[in-house]
């Protein structure tokens, strides 16, 4: 319901003939929020009310159905309340900031319960189940942000009453109370199992076939004492298999696969499967096989199915021409988002055996031929109604049938009928045409009265409308006004889950009310037991016998049905199963027992299996000093004989028994780093499993950088070292990404080296992870076929003052970059000042070349730039203030090689242009000692001659850059002198 407001509210005591506004707060206006009507006691009601400025909530709580409200301001903001399903006065409220209160006074006074409450997973005491009427089952989450499963008395509710059913952490948003089960799921290294308890004991791991590897897992429903589960198994997408499962909710077995699902908003999602209400055991539901939706019923909760059979004629009385196998009819099995309308099938506990939908007849569903079917003997047989959907209603348990048309139009006329469909009447209920939003029958469908709502405009107020059929019936029902019909299936067999049923309805031509006494059960008559009134256990599946007709059930590959099961102790006793189970709430006695095995086996002494150790949280990685439990469970195997070694290897050693029966961590404390090799061994007279832990003991990281030299040449080899305080050996994972490569490179070491075959900016990133700790640094580097490196030192005062960090470098570097720059007027950012590590405290000094001019063929800048930084360092320009007033200078290094230059292999291309120089050399003098003059070859020869003008004197004379080689553009000349060398070769 959405917020309205207080003048929006009415009130009608006499089935909708009359209203009265209600007036909570005279003078002032009132939002609502929403109401609750206690279902133990509807005299009871509960408005949740806002200011209009939505900073503060109130209670308006009536005990006379709503003819008169009390105010109770409450400290919380109401996102849902829920009555308890015994007690009336018993609210719980879960707030907006997921907390739960609780309330026993009909929300006069709260006590909060728990915070941090996980929204639709709080649940009230189911009775006859809890020992407590007053106990709250909640899923909330801890304080290291995982979510558990607790339980709390509400008159006794703390931190030390808390009750935790289950040790471990579960899923979010898994947590269902149901009848006598409770269900969730939890997920550890990224496989979910699913859990149970039956009538509150301990949780058991659900047990599927070995092979199903769900995906997901919902529940259908969990009344008769039976759980019936929709599996989405690991090759399924848009289907899911059906399982039912014994009395303890622990094994299932196949009912029916590929059931069509589809996704709603916000991930829910819907199983084209329907409970029939009024008749245990029957389902509808919609199997997908190759892109084909058909519909199919069962009696027996799964155990058979079968097509539904279409009518032979149509609502004209025409012929359908509809026969099996070829075709059925099929029924859309959707809810509806109102819900003050039906869904596309319409069943009634009040009604058993009625059943209205919308579907089509064909050889599958059609999603848009929505024609209306009816069934009155639980469908045995159908007829068509109606060419389009509509909205239905019962009244009278079923003696008052009401339609209106599903339509998007204004209407002012229903549809009704008095013998269960076979005729229909019309009714104008309004005189003006109104948009319907919903039908109700008030206080229940024992009643022959119902209101339809609606609006004449979308900017209108609710038209609420009336329509009362008592005047229509004079008298109340008698039993001569009643006959019987008896419960079948498709096949005419009426010893249905083990009984035969019949039922009382009013004969069509009785006009009469059935009243709010009225029962439909008639008589029921309990059958031998069959072979059809059992299924398969599990571990077994039905495949086709070829020596009769019924299927029979055969052992699964992975199963023996000779294994003790896992629950089997030593001296107790266990039946082998032939691989049947009578379906759980079948009624029939004596006959054929096929779940009885051959021979009762003594339980024998089993060896341990699947022995697992684990620390509570999942985690392997924790900090020194910090308190971590470990945690052993086993899987199969005799757990009273056996005995558990643990080391947990730091020197803790000690023998337990009964240690995954009781299920107590071992609590323990690393304080040292380390890698800690955690062992524990189970042991019996009949064998012995073992299971290994490896635990990171490791402090967080607290700095990481990247220390790169920020330029390099093309090709040239240049180091990757991460700095990384603490240091970690042997516990710290690298992560380098080196360009756009989305592909890591991974390492154990805090450095790489690497090479960069093409020039640019490349920006080089790295992550160290350490146990749940990771930090990332990332840097620039400029990849240059050509610069200088010049060598620098500083005076040796400058080491007492060096703290050896990668940010006091880069400062150092930064202002000695700085200074040269003032003093030379060579712009900063072709200045790069790099620092080493360690002492003593040495520098490099890049001098970056200018980007060439177009018209320049050859620039002396560099030259003049190397001269200008000796000059003033030799005349001792450059120096820097310390504290204390030390004085530092920066001086050229002396490493015996000058200036070095380097670039993309310019000293390796000087080379190569020699020899070709030689090899040109060597062809003009042998063109023009024999003479052989051609065209072509005196074309090349001119231009040859001046492309090695042009790479002449590619080395300045003058006296500071002595050595140096410079690329140039040679590696441009090359490319076209190759060309040209080639094709003079081959000419």
């Amino acid at each position: 319901m959405g917020k309205v407001l207080e003048s929006s509210l009415w009130r009608s005591s006499d089935f909708g003939t009359s209203y009265t506004k209600l007036t909570l707060q005279p003078g002032i206006t009132t939002v609502i929020d929403n109401f609750y009507i206690c279902p133990t006691n509807k005299r009871k009601v509960i408005l949740v009310s806002s200011s209009l400025s939505d900073r503060d909530q109130s209670l308006f709580l009536s005990t006379d159905e709503g003819a008169t409200f009390q105010k109770q301001p409450i400290p919380f903001f109401v996102e849902t309340l829920i009555f308890h399903p015994k007690e009336e006065d018993k609210i719980l409220a879960y707030t907006k900031e997921s907390k739960l209160y609780v309330s026993s006074d009909l929300g006069k006074k709260w006590t909060l319960l728990q915070e941090r409450v996980t929204k639709d997973h709080v649940f009230w005491a189911v009775s006859g189940v809890d020992a407590d009427p007053d106990l709250v089952h909640v899923e909330a989450q801890d304080l290291s942000g995982g979510f558990r499963y607790v339980t709390c008395p509400i008159h006794n509710c703390s931190e030390k009453t808390l009750t935790a059913p289950f040790a471990g952490p579960i899923d979010q948003g898994s947590l269902t109370v149901q009848d006598d089960y409770i269900f969730f799921k939890a997920t550890a290294a990224n496989r979910t199992k699913y859990h149970v308890s039956y009538r509150r004991n301990e949780f058991v791991l659900m047990k599927l076939p070995k092979y199903a590897l769900p995906k997901d897992l919902q529940i259908i429903s969990t009344d008769e004492s039976q759980v019936f589960v929709a599996v989405q198994e690991w090759y399924q997408v848009d289907t899911y298999n059906l399982y039912q499962s014994d009395l303890r909710g622990v094994h299932y077995a196949l009912a029916l696969e590929d059931v069509r699902s589809s996704r709603q908003a916000e991930e829910s999602v819907l199983i084209d499967i329907l409970e029939v209400r009024g008749v245990k055991g029957v389902f509808l539901a919609n199997q997908k096989i190759d892109g084909k939706v058909m519909t199919l019923i069962t009696y027996n909760k799964g155990r058979d199915w079968d097509y539904l059979r279409p009518p032979s004629v149509d609502m004209n009385g025409k012929p359908t021409n509809c026969k099996p196998p070829d075709c059925h009819l099929h029924l859309h099995l959707r809810w509806a988002d109102n819900p003050y309308v039906s869904g596309t099938v319409h069943t009634k506990d009040t009604a058993p055996g009625l059943i209205m939908g919308a579907g089509n007849l064909g050889s599958q569903l059609v999603e848009y031929k929505e024609e209306m079917y009816i069934t009155s003997d639980c469908g045995h047989t159908w007829r068509q109604v109606f060419e389009e959907e509509h909205h239905i209603l019962y009244l009278d348990h079923g003696g008052v049938i009401v339609a209106i048309k599903d339509t998007s139009i204004p209407l002012k006329i229903l549809k009704f009928s008095v013998d269960e469909g076979l005729t229909w009447s019309t009714h104008n209920f309004t005189s003006t045409s109104v948009f319907v939003d919903g039908l109700l029958s008030e206080p229940g469908d024992e009643t022959l009265v119902m209101t339809v709502f609606g609006h004449i405009s979308f900017r209108s107020d609710w038209e609420l409308v009336k329509v009362d059929f008592r005047p229509s019936f004079s008298r109340q029902c008698s039993e001569e006004d009643y006959s019987s019909w008896d419960l079948s299936n498709l096949q005419g067999d009426r010893c249905i889950m083990g009984q035969q049923r019949s039922f009382r309805k009013r004969k069509s031509t009785s006009w009469c009310i059935k009243g709010r006494s009225f029962t439909s059960a008639l008589t029921s008559r309990v059958c031998e037991c069959r072979d059809s009134d059992f299924l398969c256990d599990y571990g077994f599946e039905r495949s086709p016998s070829s020596e009769s007709n019924t299927n029979k059930c055969s052992a699964n590959f992975w199963f023996n049905p000779l294994s003790p099961p896992d629950d089997c102790a030593l001296g107790q006793t266990y039946a082998s199963s032939l691989g049947y189970r009578k379906v759980v709430s079948n009624m029939c006695e004596g006959g054929v027992d096929l779940q009885q095995g051959p021979m009762q086996l003594q339980c024998p002494l089993t060896p341990p299996r699947g022995l697992q150790v684990s620390i509570r949280g999942e985690a392997v990685a924790v900090r020194p000093g910090e308190d971590i439990l470990f945690v052993v469970r086993q899987e199969q195997g005799d757990v009273l004989t056996t005995k558990y070694q643990v080391d947990l290897g730091d020197g803790f050693k000690a023998m337990y028994v009964n240690l995954t029966l009781t299920g107590e961590p071992i609590r323990h404390r690393y304080e040292s780093p380390g890698i800690y090799r955690v062992s524990v061994r189970a042991e019996n007279m009949a064998g012995h499993d073992e299971a290994v832990l490896f635990v990171q003991v490791n402090s967080p990281l607290q700095a990481l950088y990247l220390e790169v030299v920020p330029v390099v040449g093309i090709n040239q080899e240049v180091n990757l070292t991460a700095v990384l305080l603490p240091l970690n050996p042997n516990l710290t994972v690298f992560y380098w990404w080196i360009g756009h490569s989305l592909q890591p490179l991974l390492s154990l070491d805090n450095s790489v080296t690497t090479r960069f075959s093409d020039t640019g900016d490349v920006r080089v990133t790295v992550q160290a992870a350490c146990g749940n700790s990771v930090l990332q640094d990332s840097r620039v580097l400029r990849v240059l076929d050509q610069f200088q490196v010049m060598p620098l030192e500083f005076s040796k005062e400058l080491d007492a003052y060096n703290p050896n960090t990668p940010e006091w470098r880069e400062d150092v570097g930064l202002v000695v970059t700085r200074l040269l720059s003032k003093e030379t007027s060579v712009p900063e950012e072709l200045l790069v000042t790099v620092v080493k590590p360690g002492l003593p405290t040495l520098a490099d000094l890049y001098v970056l070349v200018p980007a060439p001019r177009p018209t320049r063929k050859r620039s002396l800048s560099s030259d003049k730039t190397l001269t200008a930084i000796r000059q003033v360092l030799k005349a001792q320009k450059i120096s820097f203030l310390l504290r204390g007033g030390v004085r530092v200078l920066v001086a050229l290094r002396d490493t015996g090689t000058g200036v070095q230059r380097l670039g993309g292999g310019g000293g390796y291309w000087a080379v190569v242009v020699l020899f070709v120089i030689g090899l040109f050399a060597a062809g003009a003098f042998i063109l023009y000692k024999f003479k052989r003059k051609r065209p072509g070859r005196t074309v090349y020869a001119q231009m040859h001659n001046e492309k090695e003008q042009e790479m002449t004197s590619p080395v300045s004379h003058s006296e500071d850059v002595q050595g140096a080689v410079q690329g140039n553009h040679s590696g441009v000349v090359l490319s076209i002198n190759s060309r040209e060398m080639h094709s003079y070769l081959v000419s």
